[in-house]
Formats: C-alpha cells, sequence, structure tokens
C-alpha cells in the first residue's frame, strides 16, 4: 500500500491481480449483473489508488479493507439501482421469446370467453342485452370512450349511461356463468 501512495503504477497491478476476482465476487453476489460487477471493481481499485492514504495496517490487512470498501460500495449501488428501478426492468428480448404468436394458437379457444360460451355464444349473449346497454359496451370496450364521452354521444346523463353500463356488465356475467352453472338460467 505504501507502493501505491508513492505512485508505483506496478503495485497497484499485482494488488489487483490478487484481489481482483475476489472483489468482483463479492460485487457480483451483491449486484446480481455481472456488468454493474465489472463497473465496481474498476471502481472500488480506482478508490484503493485514490484513497491509499487513509489505510492503516494496524487496524487490519489491505484484504480486510479492500472487500470492506467493496462491499460497501457495492451496497450502495444496489440501493441506487434499486431506486432507478433497475431490477425490475423487463428485458424485451426474454419477453418476446416466451410470448407466442397468438396466431398459431388458434386452437385455444377452450380458454377464452367464446369457448366457454359455445360458439358464437358471446355474439349471442351480447345480442341478449337491451340496444342502450349494447351501444355503452361497445363505445367503452371497442371504440374506448369514456362514460362521460359516451353520454355525450348517446345524448344521455351520465347516471343512465353507467347504468347501462353496470347492468350490461351484469346481463354479460349472468348470461356467461349460466352456461357453466348446472341448472342455472340467465334473467
Amino acid at each position: 500500500m505504501a507502493s501505491i501512495c508513492d505512485g508505483d503504477d506496478e503495485a497497484l497491478a499485482c494488488l489487483f491481480r490478487r484481489y481482483a476476482r475476489i472483489v468482483r465476487g463479492v460485487a457480483y453476489r451483491v449486484l446480481r449483473d455481472t456488468s454493474e460487477a465489472d463497473d465496481l471493481l474498476q471502481d472500488v481499485f480506482l478508490l484503493v489508488h485514490r484513497l491509499c492514504k487513509t489505510f492503516d495496517s494496524s487496524k487490519g490487512p489491505a484484504r480486510f479493507w479492500i472487500l470492506q470498501m467493496a462491499y460497501r460500495r457495492a451496497i450502495s449501488r444496489r440501493r441506487s439501482l434499486t431506486s432507478r428501478h433497475f431490477y425490475t426492468r423487463l428485458d424485451l428480448d426474454d419477453a418476446a421469446s416466451q410470448l407466442e404468436d397468438p396466431r398459431m394458437s388458434v386452437g385455444q379457444l377452450e380458454g377464452s370467453i367464446d369457448g366457454g360460451l359455445g360458439d358464437g355464444g358471446l355474439q349471442q349473449a351480447f345480442e341478449a342485452l337491451a340496444e342502450n346497454q349494447r351501444q355503452t359496451l361497445r363505445l367503452f370496450f371497442i371504440e374506448g370512450y369514456t362514460l362521460d364521452e359516451i353520454a355525450a354521444k348517446l345524448g344521455q346523463s351520465r347516471g343512465n349511461v353507467k347504468h347501462h353500463y353496470f347492468r350490461g356488465l351484469d346481463r354479460l356475467r349472468k348470461e356467461f356463468f349460466a352456461s357453466t352453472l348446472p341448472g342455472k338460467r340467465a334473467v
């Protein structure tokens, strides 16, 4: 450490060769990212070079001083990355490979609403609704209008539109679950 303080680059290189692997291991265990661990490894040894005068051999060997520095910097970096949602980001390439092409799953109708109601069952349930309910649900779910916009478009009060919306959903729910519950039929 005294040689490093005197500006001996070979002493720093020797220290790096000796402790780089263990410092990177600590960094990787804390950060769980190889590129971040590599960056932290470089930061720690730059810090060792800059703070070499603060090293006190009476408190312990250089190895512990370096590892303590690495651990503290890794924890600090982990907190910083967590606050910036580094660990919650979604890798788009991984997500794309896990998703299957919806055009390839034509035979998976059984799990859908149409599959539960039978062929054309959703259309029949939708036709069982009153005209105002059908218009409100179509404008809300298919066209993307808000309830206020639907009220203005249909020339009705917001209360009436909400009534049609909730009654229509309730009716669709009853139609859908009536086919799955024996002895029950929607009103």
